[in-house]
């Protein structure tokens, strides 16, 4: 049975806070780990509305107050926003409080706009091989101390398993020659999936943290009890994806019946593209498009997220998914983490 785990933005509802929005993160994490979900990760978004999980090691700190098990990570980290020193000491600081749980995954873009990489001050002038720079001296700040070099404490010695992610070849190349885990974003950009798949695979080269290549594809999936409560939940994701994507980002607002028939060709292909790689409706409707993803993809891990306003439909969602897809006794966790 392929893992499953999940990725989830802290969302702000519309009409709730920052701080409820946390507090449920934290509801469906605990939940997640008693269902039998092997990560809960959260990601880096700035100056969004509807995103409360900018500082995401802070977040994850949290998460891991409240969890014993699970899996806790950033996927991701958007690495240029931040010195490679201060993520190793972030966590650092998280792997020693605890222990044996925690995943660092990299990524390259802003996670904002324009204006808002003005204000991280992130270098926005420069070229395309910093990234990969960056990523090598954070790697080398988890080494065991040398005497002569900039020491990250806590950080220094520990094994925390680093991805890369991705959504297009530039990740899936950085990956299978650093010999790293590759998380593609799927559930947003699917365009270039198989071509980065093919590559990464075909050019992996075995590294400390792993011998054969790992590949792990975000997917977003909205169960419930029926296809059509499905497909009204989904409405407040419909919502969200064509306010981004026209730059008026928002809370995500509640589901509105008969949203998608309303919308013009334009508002309709956004949310096409996006929901490409996507399980609606009933148990079994989701469990079969699961299914043939992961026999295109041949995946080895899925990482699931869902926009849904309500918390407890929410719930629910990940809940049916567990049932229908996890198996009740784990597999053994994997050598990469």
């Amino acid at each position: 049975m392929t893992p499953l785990s999940i990725l989830d933005l802290a969302p702000i509802v519309e009409g709730k806070t920052a701080a409820e929005a946390f507090r449920q993160s934290l509801d469906l994490a605990q939940h997640a780990e008693r269902w039998g979900y092997r990560r809960f990760w959260m990601a880096e978004h700035h100056s969004m509305p509807g995103i409360a999980s900018a500082a995401t090691s802070v977040a994850l700190a949290y998460i891991g107050a409240g969890t014993s098990t699970i899996r806790i990570g950033a996927g991701g980290i958007m690495l240029p926003n931040h010195a490679p020193l201060a993520v190793a000491e972030q966590f650092g600081t998280l792997e020693s409080l605890y222990p044996g749980r925690i995943d660092l995954g990299l990524g390259r873009a802003p996670g904002t706009d324009q204006a808002t990489m003005f204000a991280l001050r992130r270098n926005l002038s420069a070229d395309e091989g910093q990234f990969p720079r960056d990523v090598i001296e954070l790697m080398h700040y988890f080494r065991p101390p040398e005497p002569i070099r900039v020491r990250a404490v806590p950080g220094e010695g520990l094994d925390i398993p680093i991805w890369i992610l991705g959504s297009s070849l530039f990740g899936a190349q950085l990956a299978a020659y650093l010999g790293l885990p590759y998380a593609f974003a799927s559930h947003f950009a699917p365009a270039q999936l198989d071509e980065a798949l093919h590559f990464y695979r075909a050019n992996f080269k075995p590294s400390a943290q792993l011998a054969e290549p790992y590949v792990m594809l975000g997917f977003n999936v909205l169960a419930a009890e029926s296809d059509e409560e499905a497909q009204f939940l989904a409405t407040s994701m419909q919502q969200s994806v064509v306010s981004l994507r026209t730059g008026h980002p928002t809370p995500l607002p509640p589901p509105v019946a008969g949203y998608y028939e309303q919308l013009g060709p334009a508002e309709r292909m956004m949310i096409d593209h996006m929901l490409g790689t996507a399980a609606i409706g009933s148990a079994k409707t989701v469990k079969a498009r699961v299914d043939a993803f992961l026999a295109r993809t041949r995946a080895d891990e899925l990482m699931l997220t869902a926009h849904i306003y309500d918390h407890a439909k929410r719930l629910r969602s990940f809940e049916i998914v567990a049932d229908a897809l996890i198996e009740t006794a784990q597999q053994p966790e994997q050598a990469h983490g």
